[in-house]
């Protein structure tokens, strides 16, 4: 007994356990992300000389990253961020999606070069008019007043004019709130003929008029020296509204969906093409 507690040799102790005689175990070799560092190359161009930025106290500043989606935007932003997703995503019928096809770039810039030759006058002008009007009176002479040739607008006012056949032209902002206002405008300039077109921004109509928002516009009489390019104006504006009326009052909108919903439905519709050629190779 007292011989097998005494501790075993070196010779003993590797006969009785043969694991301890294995080799080390190697190192696991590096991840395949890290990269061997290379050797450093030697001072180059001093022109080109790469110099890194350090970010450290006291270093370059870190470059600014775009704080949007942590901003807590007003509540009107809010909601008419929500509206304009709400109207991709439902059906929006065709007496409203027709409120989204306004006119080409090209043509907005004519007319509103049109437009603003025929701004009615603002409250400065129409005083200095008047001032100028009672002072000739006063004196004596005879002052003559001719009725201006200006845009008119509101839009009972432009009801009128076009249910009596005398506005020449109709422009309508796309984006009236609520839209009902101006939802009956375009069926009306078509039913009495009158050229219409449906224009980006109430606010820009507004500026023509000196107001802070305009629903619409309309043009009652026209300069001789304007005719030839009104003309042309018209004729285009025609073709893109009051001939296409019929097909723009059949084409629903929205039905739009978002990016992750449209990437899962691709992804089904990818499953779906599948078994279809594995059923048609069986």
């Amino acid at each position: 007994d007292a011989e097998n507690l005494r501790p075993l040799s070196h010779a003993q102790r590797r006969t009785q356990f043969p694991l301890a005689n294995m080799p080390p175990k190697k190192p696991a070799p590096a991840p395949a992300a890290m990269k061997p560092k290379k050797a450093e190359k030697g001072p180059s161009n001093p022109l080109y000389e790469k110099k890194p930025k350090v970010f450290g106290v006291g270093q370059a500043l870190p470059p600014r990253t775009p704080l949007n989606r942590y901003v807590k935007w007003p509540k009107y932003v809010r909601l008419q961020r929500a509206r304009r997703v709400l109207q991709k995503r439902l059906k929006v019928p065709p007496a409203i999606n027709q409120f989204n096809k306004t006119l080409d770039k090209n043509l907005a810039t004519n007319l509103f070069k049109m437009l603003m030759k025929y701004r009615p006058e603002d409250d400065a002008q129409k005083k200095e008019r008047l001032t100028a009007q009672a002072e000739a009176e006063a004196a004596g002479k005879e002052v003559e007043s001719k009725k201006p040739v200006v845009v008119k607008f509101g839009i009972n006012h432009i009801t009128y004019l076009v249910e009596q056949g005398k506005a020449q032209l109709v422009c309508i902002a796309h984006d009236v709130d609520p839209v009902e206002l101006v939802i009956w405008l375009p069926a009306l300039c078509k039913q009495m003929n009158v050229p219409y077109c449906i224009v980006k921004g109430k606010a820009r109509l507004g500026a023509v008029v000196h107001k802070k928002t305009a629903t619409a516009l309309a043009l009652t009489a026209i300069k001789n020296e304007d005719k030839m390019e009104f003309s042309k104006l018209v004729e285009a504006i025609k073709g893109s509204y009051n001939d296409r009326f019929a097909e723009a009052n059949r084409k629903w909108g929205g039905g739009i969906m978002g990016v992750k919903s449209q990437a899962k439905t691709a992804k089904k519709m990818k499953i779906i093409n599948a078994e279809l050629k594995a059923r048609e190779k069986l």
